[in-house]
């Protein structure tokens, strides 16, 4: 399953980029991740992170918890995020990739496009299709509200 979505932001590419280079930030404008615990870095130096994922689908929640580690990181243009277990077993992977790129309409904005993707049978099928769909729009129009609301430097 894969859910990609562009969005153009006002504002310098720097000042998205804060918003989504680290997982910390991403409970401010995402409800999709509940909670988010910075870890120590990996054997590499990489960042990492503990985070739960939660979605409510009718009066049930579904959640999910993930280690994830930051294996992309080019200041102001590209982040990704990938799933990363230490537990010894094999895992569904989890990959979520941030790409920032001028504007074609105007030099005062900045396109983000977003990708998720999932590889594996958890958060599958049509009804939680659409839920992942819904969280990540909300988070997108949330992220959009932060952005235009700053300050602009």
């Amino acid at each position: 399953m894969e859910i990609e979505r562009t969005l153009s932001l006002p504002g310098p590419a720097e000042q998205t980029f804060e918003l989504v280079e680290d997982l910390s930030r991403y409970p401010r404008w995402m409800k999709l991740i509940h909670e988010v615990v910075e870890l120590e870095p990996d054997l590499e130096g990489r960042r990492a992170w503990d985070v739960e994922l939660r979605a409510r689908v009718g009066p049930l929640a579904r959640s999910k918890r993930l280690r994830m580690i930051r294996t992309v990181h080019e200041i102001s243009r590209s982040v990704v995020f990938e799933r990363d277990e230490v537990d010894g077993r094999a895992h569904a992977p989890w990959v979520l990739r941030a790409d920032l790129n001028p504007s074609v309409v105007s030099r005062d904005e900045v396109e983000l496009t977003m990708t998720l993707s999932y590889g594996g049978g958890l958060w599958t099928g049509a009804v939680l299709q659409r839920v992942l769909d819904d969280e990540v729009r909300q988070g997108s129009e949330a992220l959009l509200a932060i952005v235009s609301s700053e300050p602009k430097r």
